[in-house]
C-alpha cells in the first residue's frame, strides 16, 4: 500500500447549485485524508470573493483548505487585507502565484509582475506565519525564454521564501526527473509534488494544455483521437496512463501527488485506488 501525502485542488463554482455539488466531491475526497484542498484564484483576482468563501467553509470542516493567491490585479492593499482575513481563520499555508494575465491587463492593478514577489511580501509583512508553495513547471513556463531562463526565475521563487513547489501537470516523467536533478545541481533542496491530471476528456485536455503550455505526447494524443466516440474506452486509457506515470514517479521518490481534481472525485479515486493508496 502507498501513503504518500497527496491534495486535491478545486475551483471555485459561480452558482450555489455548483457549490452544493462541489461539496458532495469534497466530502467524499475527504474519506482519502489528504494534506489538503487548494482552491484556484481567477486570473487577476475575478474569483476572490468565491475563493475566500470555500476556503473558509472547507477549512471549517477540518482537512485544511489551502487557498491559491495571485498577484497579478491585486495591490499591496488588497492583498494585505486577504492575508489577514486567512491568518484570522488559522489558514497557515498559501499556493503563491503570478496568476494568469487576464485580456484586459491595461485595466487591472500593476503593482507586482513576478510570484517572487509576492513571496517576498508575504515574508516581510507575515514571517514564518504561511508555508508558501509556488508553481514549477518541468517542461518549462510558456513565456519563458527558454529552460535555463525559466529555472533561473523558480529558483527566485525559492530564494525568497518559497517552502515547496507543485508542478504543472505533464505525462512523461523524465521532464520530471531531469527538472528536479537540475535544480538540485542549483542548490533547491525544496520538495517539488508532480502535480497529476486525470484524463477523462480529450477536447478539454487539448484545451488546457494548449493554455498551461503543458505537452501530451503523440502517442497519447493518437490514442485519445482513436476514442473520441468511445468515452468509456478514452476514460480507461487515461487511467491506465496517470496510472502508470504515478507509479513511474513513486521510483523517482516523488514527495506526494497534488490532483487536479476538476471538482469530480470519481477520476482521481480511480488512480489512487489503482495505486493502492
Amino acid at each position: 500500500m502507498t501513503t504518500l501525502p497527496i491534495s486535491f485542488e478545486f475551483f471555485p463554482p459561480k452558482t450555489a447549485e455548483g457549490v452544493d455539488k462541489l461539496m458532495e466531491q469534497h466530502a467524499i475526497l475527504a474519506a482519502c485524508q489528504p494534506e489538503f484542498f487548494s482552491i484556484t484564484y481567477g486570473a487577476g483576482g475575478t474569483t476572490r470573493d468565491l475563493t475566500q468563501k470555500l476556503v473558509l467553509d472547507i477549512n471549517a470542516k477540518g482537512i485544511p483548505a489551502v487557498p491559491h493567491l495571485s498577484c497579478i490585479g491585486d495591490t499591496h492593499e488588497s492583498l494585505q487585507a486577504l492575508l489577514t482575513t486567512y491568518k484570522n481563520a488559522g489558514i497557515d499555508k498559501i499556493v503563491t502565484l503570478r496568476g494568469d494575465l487576464p485580456k484586459d491587463i491595461d485595466d487591472v492593478a500593476n503593482e507586482f509582475h513576478y510570484a517572487n514577489e509576492l513571496v517576498t511580501f508575504i515574508r516581510q509583512h507575515h514571517g514564518d506565519t504561511f508555508t508558501l508553495v509556488v508553481a514549477a513547471y518541468p517542461e518549462v513556463h510558456p513565456e519563458a525564454k527558454n529552460a535555463q531562463q525559466d529555472l533561473i526565475n523558480f529558483k527566485r521563487k525559492v530564494e525568497a521564501g518559497a517552502s515547496a513547489a507543485i508542478t504543472q501537470y505533464f505525462y512523461n516523467a523524465d521532464a520530471y526527473e531531469d527538472f528536479v536533478n537540475r535544480c538540485r545541481q542549483q542548490g533547491i533542496t525544496i520538495p517539488i509534488y508532480p502535480g497529476i491530471m486525470p484524463i477523462t476528456n480529450h477536447e478539454r485536455l487539448a484545451r488546457f494544455s494548449r493554455m498551461c503550455g503543458a505537452e501530451i505526447p503523440r502517442w497519447i494524443e493518437k490514442r485519445l483521437l482513436d476514442y473520441q466516440n468511445e468515452p468509456a474506452s478514452l476514460q480507461a486509457f487515461g487511467l491506465e496512463v496517470v496510472t502508470k506515470l504515478c507509479q513511474k514517479l513513486i521510483t523517482l521518490e516523488a514527495p506526494g501527488f497534488h490532483f487536479y481534481s476538476l471538482n469530480q472525485a470519481t477520476p482521481t479515486l480511480n488512480i489512487l485506488q489503482n495505486l493502492r493508496f
